[in-house]
């Protein structure tokens, strides 16, 4: 099906009704056709019962009747088929506007997702997106194939059958609808209490959903930790809360309907009666009585449920208010910058007073200043906390920084666009995140070109990676599981390691990339990693020292603060530096496990530290 284009940024307005009227742009007229299908099909119904007074009037008891009886027996058969016809071309069309609004939606919000900013991911819990972006395009969906049309359906109903009976007797019209005030007051009432209660109940299905993602996603690190009975009494709080509100949402529909069924039965039990007196003292005929018997109910039946479609449709209204919070968020904008570079990047940063902050919270990075020519290495060292992912996030504007400026070959971060900046860094997290998809997909994820198996193998083999691939039967073509759990957390790294490496970047970004590597997998990661760098200008997060010590510029950080910043062997050479104390630490933890384990050196340390710390001595 062809969905026609539209900016769905137009449909965020103040009013709900007026953003769904915007939602239909391309599909307004086949709606308009539908509930035009419905308005014939409600004249069908009427006719009914003016053929039914005839034939009660005219044809029963004449002698003509059992000439006449065959023709108002097809017509009875042409009205139905009429009545069929046009209540399919209704549903049809309602249900090609509905699917062709929600398919555009969920596109365009997918689309819209993938766009907005990190720090908009970042604060918001995924369970939150999942929800609005399937649950309440559900809703928004029901409300154009089942609510909207339905109401048009019961206006139109009501209005022909209004007129039918007005045509009929204008007393038994006029007391056809004297309560209807009523009903629709009591709908409005209702509407505005079941609107509150069910917004309230989608946030909390919200959290729940967030929940249960989380615990899924985290199932081993629960199942490891034997924690199976804390989840579940965390689950139960935020499922009885939902529960409660569920509950708070039911009582008021059990509610509504008792109400509006008194009010409509006193309204057509008074007609019946009333109806039935007047064909009694000879008002009106047997056949109009009969007649009208038929129509009150399509006039008191419309109203009925046009209440309850009043009510209903505050799901499909709150849910499009809650869409509608998802789309006016605004989009990251990729491309926009005051310089557009065609080629590479030279790769020379430099930091001036650069501090930043995350919104809403205090500055995480304070005066941060320090240069890194083309090709050079640099070293972000520190405790948990220090500053080291907030300065990197940095580089691919991923965040902006609130202070300083950050100059890439002579000019500041902020005139490039994020996509060439992106297009120009590597990033390899300390947690990689695998695709479900092929170990080959994975590698070449984000390269946007076709790539060669034997690029593949090259990256694969610069990452030690290959020959552990090729011992799967089916290779690269191997099937990777949710988030990669098939693979060992060495493995997912360093297939994480040679898609960043197959992008060929000029600028890399290393967080703690070999954190969950062995010793002979990280010497070996290392040295390609070494011939990779070359050229490159790397950013290397560690929290070990013995992986930091060839860099060219080591940079210690302490809440926010460089604390230090040199090679190696001039932070060696301050005794009460942070570096120094760092490596006495961390020295000593590997003194404490080789004397339990035993290193051969005599002095508790292994025999790369011994050694490193000798040549590194002033």
């Amino acid at each position: 099906m062809t969905v026609p284009e539209y900016n769905l940024q137009e449909v965020v307005t103040e009013s709900r009704v007026r953003g769904l009227w915007r939602l239909m742009h391309g599909f307004r007229f086949i709606y308009l056709v539908a509930n035009l299908a419905v308005g014939v099909a409600a004249l069908s119904r009427s006719a009914f019962a003016y053929l039914i007074r005839y034939l009660v009037d005219d044809v029963l008891g004449t002698p003509q009747a059992g000439r006449l009886l065959p023709w108002v027996a097809l017509g009875f058969i042409g009205l139905a088929l009429l009545q069929g016809a046009f209540t399919f071309l209704s549903g049809k069309l309602a249900a090609r506007t509905a699917e062709g609004v929600v398919l555009r939606l969920r596109n365009y919000l997918y689309d819209h997702l993938q766009r907005l900013s990190f720090a908009y991911h970042d604060s918001t819990p995924t369970g939150e997106l999942i929800q609005r972006s399937s649950s309440d395009v559900d809703a928004v969906y029901r409300f154009f194939n089942e609510q909207a049309i339905g109401a048009g359906r019961i206006i139109l109903l009501f209005a022909v059958n209004f007129g039918a009976v007005l045509l009929l007797n204008v007393r038994l019209a006029l007391l056809s609808v004297m309560l209807i005030p009523f009903v629709v007051l009591v709908s409005v009432y209702f509407f505005k209490r079941i609107s509150d209660a069910y917004e309230h109940f989608q946030e909390q299905d919200a959290r729940v959903s967030t929940t249960l993602q989380e615990n899924l996603t985290a199932v081993r690190v629960v199942k490891a930790f034997a924690r199976q009975e804390f989840e579940r009494d965390k689950f139960e709080v935020e499922n009885v809360e939902k529960y409660r509100l569920g509950k708070r949402l039911l009582r008021m529909h059990a509610l509504f309907w008792p109400v509006t069924d008194i009010i409509c039965a006193a309204q057509m039990i008074g007609g019946f009666v009333i109806g039935a007196l007047m064909a009694i003292d000879g008002t009106i005929s047997v056949g109009t009585y009969v007649a009208y018997a038929g129509l009150v109910i399509w006039i008191i039946w419309p109203i009925r449920n046009l209440g309850r479609l009043i009510v209903q449709m505050s799901s499909g209204l709150v849910s499009f208010g809650r869409v509608a919070e998802l789309l006016k968020q605004v989009r990251e904008p990729l491309e926009t910058g005051d310089i557009h570079p065609t080629g590479n990047v030279r790769g020379h940063i430099r930091f001036e007073h650069v501090g930043f902050a995350y919104e809403g919270a205090e500055e995480v990075l304070h005066d941060i200043t320090f240069t890194v020519r083309p090709g050079q290495v640099v070293a972000l060292l520190g405790f948990t906390g220090s500053g080291k992912t907030s300065l990197v996030r940095l580089l691919p504007r991923f965040y902006d920084y609130t202070s300083g400026q950050i100059l890439l070959d002579g000019f500041e971060l902020r005139k490039y666009p994020r996509a060439y900046l992106r297009s120009q860094i590597g990033i390899v997290e300390q947690e990689p995140f695998l695709f479900s998809r092929t170990i080959r997909e994975n590698i070449t994820y984000g390269v946007g070109r076709q790539v060669s198996d034997e690029e593949v193998f090259e990256a694969a083999r610069a990452a030690a990676i290959h020959d552990v691939i090729m011992s799967f039967p089916e290779g690269y073509n191997t099937l990777v599981g949710e988030r990669g759990v098939t693979l060992s957390g060495g493995q997912k790294q360093r297939v994480a390691v040679a898609r960043t490496l197959l992008r060929n970047p000029r600028i890399l970004i290393l967080d703690d990339a070999t954190s969950s590597v062995d010793t002979e997998t990280e010497a070996a990661i290392r040295g390609a990693m070494e011939r990779l760098m070359e050229g490159r200008t790397t950013f290397v997060i560690a929290h070990r020292i013995q992986s930091v010590m060839k860099a060219d510029l080591i940079i210690v950080l302490d809440q926010g603060r460089i604390v230090q910043q040199g090679t190696h062997a001039e932070l060696m050479a301050d005794p009460d530096g942070a570096y120094r104390q760092i490596y006495n630490l961390q020295a000593q933890i590997e003194e404490e496990v080789s004397r339990e384990l035993g290193d051969g050196n005599g002095d508790g340390r292994p025999v790369e530290d011994a050694e490193a710390t000798a040549s590194a001595q002033p």
